[in-house]
């Protein structure tokens, strides 16, 4: 899998509210534009943003599923569900 093929948000300098908007903001935005894979760039540090980025992808209803990357924890793998309407 080739990460920078896929839509991405780097969320490096935001704080919490303001990166779960633009997660939100760009979860739509891809969904719109048909697209199955993103990528979420929030960083490592002390895991704050992956806390509230993953807190809002668990809610979050055109979210089908997401993981860390393997080889990049400071990145998730976000799946679409793209049947919604």
């Amino acid at each position: 899998m080739i990460l920078s093929s896929y839509p991405k948000i780097d969320l490096h300098g935001m704080d919490r509210e303001y990166a779960v908007f633009k997660v939100r903001e760009f979860i739509l935005d891809c969904y719109k534009l048909k697209y199955e894979n993103i990528v979420i760039i929030h960083g490592i540090g002390e895991g704050i943003l992956r806390k509230a980025v993953f807190e809002c992808l668990k809610n979050n209803k055109y979210v089908l599923e997401y993981k860390l990357d393997f080889m990049n924890p400071g990145c998730t793998l976000v799946r679409l569900n793209l049947t919604i309407n």
